[in-house]
């Protein structure tokens, strides 16, 4: 959510960055809904103030026996009730309007994110590791990880498209990444382990950006929670309408199943275990002051990166430009591992800065130096996806004869696996 002072203060400024979002200028309907709605707010405390006056005013006339001037007085009352619920429902209706469109509007991207429409205007930010040579034309994942048990065919069976069944040493496997990534968070990086909920209410949703605008990516149930799209909403929504002492940085992470209906998202990545409506992923969120944003954002980031590298995975880090940004974010990395099989990089993480963006709809805070309440700063990203981690450690460790290596750093966590071997 935006702050209307800021809006106020410089519309023009508020206009232009909402144009590197690719969004048009809002800053004039928000401003005259802003001003109705004081203005009504404005006149209906005068109206209850007069109706005080006239109402105390009415006795003093009955005692001094002026009959006329008190029934006056109690006509004006009897005008102003008349008068005061609909000039209260203008307020009530200009705010619910403009609060509803400023809960639509994106977050504005930070001064040194790059101008761009989409992911052409994104910058390489580095790279890490050199792509294996292989002997061997490498495979794509979806075409050889059926037979080391990933089983597409019986996903589709019992859910549908976009759900996959993992069986013995895929499973095992996956389970691995998915200890290790949550080991290192906690025990290396300062983060809390959390088990939250997978249901949320509306508001939880609302908070940190999810809706209104992008109910449609998301899965709901008929009580009117919403299952999560990620951690981040639980995670976040844990200090929501708390006033909070942050001498450090809260960092909390969870391993959790997301949910999506990746209704934004079709055509894309509809063959192979990339794009799902159930995966799991380790989240990393964390609440500071305004004033440790830009550190927590490089430590997250690091934070990410260390498992690919462990892992020997190559990756390269982008800086996202304005256009390509997640909803809530004023500045993202995204990590993209490199996959042989598709012989391309792909997004396994993005770690985003969100500002005070969530914290305002959420009414998180924390007490600033000087003792009054400030919004707190909230950042989040995946420590990492772990479907999306499983196809780049089977397509970066393929072997000719269809097996795939277990990667050295990952064997304390894999229960004696070594190796995936094809199944008859």
């Amino acid at each position: 959510m935006h702050d209307i002072r800021l809006i106020r203060d410089d519309p023009a400024a508020f206009d232009a960055a909402l144009a590197r979002r690719g969004f048009a200028a809002s800053s004039a309907e928000i401003l005259a809904l802003d001003e109705q709605r004081r203005a009504a707010a404005t006149k209906a405390q005068e109206l209850l103030a007069r109706r005080n006056e006239a109402s105390k005013a009415i006795g003093a006339a009955m005692g001094r026996g002026d009959k006329d001037g008190a029934e006056a007085l109690k006509a004006e009352v009897a005008a102003i009730k008349t008068e005061l619920p609909a000039v209260e429902e203008e307020e009530r209706a200009a705010g619910a309007t403009q609060n509803d469109l400023l809960a639509r509007l994106p977050n504005l991207p930070a001064d040194d994110v790059p101008e761009g429409e989409d992911e052409d205007g994104n910058v390489e930010a580095g790279r890490w590791g050199t792509p294996r040579e292989f002997t061997f034309q490498p495979q794509e994942h979806a075409d050889f990880g059926p037979a080391l048990g990933l089983d597409f065919e019986t996903g589709a069976a019992i859910a549908g498209a976009r759900f996959t069944f993992l069986q013995g040493q895929m499973a095992r496997l996956q389970r691995a990444l998915a200890q290790f990534m949550l080991d290192a968070q906690t025990g290396e990086h300062g983060y809390t382990e959390c088990a939250t909920p997978l249901l949320v209410r509306e508001e939880a949703m609302f908070g940190t950006g999810q809706l209104p605008k992008f109910a449609e990516d998301s899965f709901s149930t008929t009580d009117g929670r919403w299952l999560i799209p990620t951690s981040e909403v639980s995670l976040t929504n844990s200090v929501r309408e708390q006033i909070l002492d942050l001498a450090e940085p809260l960092r909390l992470t969870a391993l959790t199943p997301c949910f999506r209906s990746e209704a934004g998202s079709a055509g894309r990545d509809t063959r192979g275990y990339i794009r799902q409506h159930q995966f799991d992923k380790v989240e990393l969120v964390s609440i500071c002051r305004a004033e440790d944003a830009e550190a927590e954002h490089q430590h997250m980031l690091r934070s990410a990166q260390v498992i690919l590298e462990r892992l020997e995975l190559p990756y390269r880090t982008m800086l996202l430009c304005a256009g390509d940004m997640g909803f809530g974010a004023r500045k993202t990395f995204d990590l993209e591992v490199w996959l042989p099989g598709q012989g391309a990089y792909r997004e396994i993480s993005s770690v985003s800065w969100c500002g005070d963006f969530q914290a305002r709809r959420m009414n998180a805070r924390y007490r600033a130096d000087n003792g009054k309440p400030a919004f707190v700063h909230t950042l989040n990203g995946s420590g990492l996806a772990v479907g999306r981690t499983l196809v780049a450690v089977l397509e970066n460790y393929q072997q000719e004869d269809g097996s795939v290596l277990v990667p050295e750093a990952l064997k304390p966590w894999a229960g004696g696996l070594e190796r995936l071997v094809p199944q008859s």
